[in-house]
C-alpha cells in the first residue's frame, strides 16, 4: 500500500512527501518530476510544445506504475485527480490524501517558489488570483471524491501534518 497525496498547486504535496517519507522510511516519488524526466524537458516547455494533453497522458502513464510499488510516499501532479483511470489507480494501490490549501495560501507559496515559472505554466489565460479561484472551484468535488483524508495546510505545519497522515494511515490499516 503507498500513500499518495493530492492537491492544489503548493499545498505542500512535496515538501509533506519528503518528510513523511523519512518518517515512515518509505522511498518518494514525485509523479511531476517522473514527466518531466520522461519528457526529457520541463513541465512548462512540454506544455509549450505539445500541450496539456501530451502531458496529461504521460502523467497517466506515470500514475500507473505506481500501481506495481508498495510503501512508497507518492506525491502528484494538482491535477492528477481529472483523470479517473487516475484517481481508480491510487485509491486501488494505496490511501489518498488531499492536501487542502487556500486560494491566498497557494498564490503566497507560488510566489516565493523559485521553481513556480519553470514548473507550473497557467492554466487558464485569466490571470494569477482568479485562475487559482477558479481552477480550486472546479476541483473541488475531485479531490473531496478522490480523498480518503483531506488535511487543511493552511494552518498545519510539515510536522503535523505528517502526524495526521501516520495516524490516519495506521487506523487504516486496522
Amino acid at each position: 500500500m503507498n500513500i499518495y497525496l493530492i492537491g492544489y498547486r503548493c499545498c505542500g504535496k512535496t515538501s509533506v512527501g519528503k518528510a513523511l517519507s523519512g518518517l515512515l522510511r518509505w522511498p518518494f516519488l514525485d509523479t511531476d518530476a517522473q514527466v518531466v524526466r520522461k519528457a526529457g524537458m520541463p513541465i512548462t516547455e512540454m506544455v509549450s510544445k505539445k500541450g496539456w494533453e501530451a502531458f496529461r497522458e504521460l502523467e497517466k502513464s506515470v500514475i500507473g506504475q505506481t500501481r506495481l510499488l508498495n510503501r512508497h510516499v507518492i506525491a502528484t501532479g494538482g491535477g492528477v485527480i481529472l483523470n479517473p483511470d487516475n484517481v481508480r489507480t491510487m485509491q486501488e494501490a494505496g490511501r489518498v490524501i488531499w492536501l487542502k490549501v487556500s486560494p491566498q495560501t497557494a498564490r503566497t507559496r507560488m510566489a516565493i517558489d523559485p521553481e513556480t515559472h519553470i514548473q507550473r505554466p497557467g492554466l487558464t489565460p485569466i490571470g494569477s488570483m482568479n485562475e487559482i479561484e477558479t481552477v480550486m472551484s472546479a476541483r473541488q468535488p475531485l479531490y473531496e471524491k478522490a480523498g480518503h483524508l483531506e488535511l487543511d495546510t493552511d494552518m498545519l505545519d510539515i510536522d503535523a501534518i505528517c502526524r495526521k497522515i501516520i495516524e490516519h494511515f495506521y487506523q487504516g490499516e486496522s
